[in-house]
């Protein structure tokens, strides 16, 4: 299967007239593009990866009332399989977060945010 053709399988993807994927925040592409290369390094099966965001996504029912963006299923997703795959654990991932917020925080408009190890 080919990236395009991978891409095309994803439940209820946004996708432009070209069949590309839509982002509406720089956050959307990272995270999209940190589960294809982890796919792509061979962290989960793409089956594995289409079956929890496939249940992530239902929580919201026929989403006609989602009070989540698809985006932020998706990162859902991307987090539950990290945690059963045993590569980022819930804690890790909670204090990631805690430190990312805060950086975001401390940096001025337009500036990158770096994050301190």
């Amino acid at each position: 299967m080919t990236l395009s053709e991978t891409i095309q399988s994803i439940p209820r993807l946004p996708l432009d007239q070209d069949g590309g994927p839509v982002f509406g925040a720089p956050w959307e592409a990272r995270v999209f593009a940190m589960t294809v290369k982890a796919h792509e390094a061979g962290v989960f099966e793409w089956r594995e990866w289409a079956e929890v965001l496939g249940a992530e996504l239902a929580k919201d029912g026929d989403g006609s009332d989602a009070a989540l963006g698809y985006y932020d299923h998706w990162l859902n997703a991307f987090e539950t399989i990290l945690g059963a795959k045993g590569v980022a654990g819930s804690d890790q991932l909670k204090d990631l977060k805690a430190a990312w917020d805060d950086a975001a925080r401390a940096t001025p408009h337009g500036q990158p945010i770096e994050l301190v190890r």
